[in-house]
């Protein structure tokens, strides 16, 4: 075989995986499936699509072999084939981050992540619990926390936070944390939080940035030939 069949064949088969991502609806859904499997319906109610687009989007990134299915009784249940799709995900979201000033404008603009000052780093987290001077509050889904948090973290999902506030504590710093630098339901728990008095600040990132670094996690399952482990923080 030539040099140039070999190269129109490998950058064809690479060229599967770039057009698979190349829909902003493929990546919101990938960015879902990095916090937990999910049918499609589930998938569809959460980026508003019907669930005849949702079920397309899917079957275009489980053809490039990003996406694994599972059966729980009649329902199919997406996920991510491995550790690497993430990966993928978040490289080329630090690239669009490094090169698309319009990416911070948005962020600027949104108030996504608040300010350096109010926000607590991933490395840092572990002396703050360890030392009682904060708590973990995760404001996912519940589906989401079940299937993997951070040590410690207490599930608070965002829509109970009015009701649950009244039983967290006020002599610790609240760290809130939720699906990544780029969702929103952290920066609206720290504005409730900091509202009714708690003194509560952002995690950097979010479970998908600390699930990449492969730190310690709790729960059933990471992702698929993860080999995570929670017994140190």
């Amino acid at each position: 075989m030539s040099h140039r069949a070999v190269k129109d064949r490998l950058y064809t088969e690479f060229a599967r995986v770039g057009a698979a991502l190349a829909s902003e609806k493929r990546l919101e859904l990938v960015d879902l499936l990095a916090q937990a499997p999910r049918n499609v319906e589930s998938l569809a109610a959460e980026t508003g699509m019907s669930t005849a687009n949702t079920s397309q989007h899917l079957q275009a990134l489980k053809a490039a072999r990003l996406l694994e299915t599972d059966r729980e009784g009649t329902r199919v249940i997406y996920r991510l084939a491995s550790e690497d799709v993430l990966g993928l995900w978040l490289a080329l979201r630090s690239v669009a981050e490094s090169h698309l000033a319009e990416i911070g404008q948005v962020a600027r603009e949104s108030g996504l992540g608040g300010t350096e000052a109010e926000r607590v780093r991933r490395e840092d987290l572990n002396s703050l619990v360890e030392d009682d001077q904060a708590l973990i509050v995760d404001v996912r889904p519940t589906i989401e926390f079940e299937h993997g948090h951070l040590p410690r973290a207490i599930s608070v999902p965002l829509s109970t936070l009015p009701d649950a506030a009244a039983r967290l504590p006020r002599d610790r710093r609240l760290v809130v944390y939720c699906r990544g630098a780029y969702c929103q339901f952290a920066d609206e728990a720290v504005e409730t939080l900091r509202s009714a008095g708690f003194d509560a600040v952002r995690l950097e990132g979010g479970w998908p940035e600390w699930l990449l670094e492969r730190r310690p996690v709790e729960g059933p399952v990471a992702l698929v030939n993860s080999t995570h482990s929670s017994e140190s923080f």
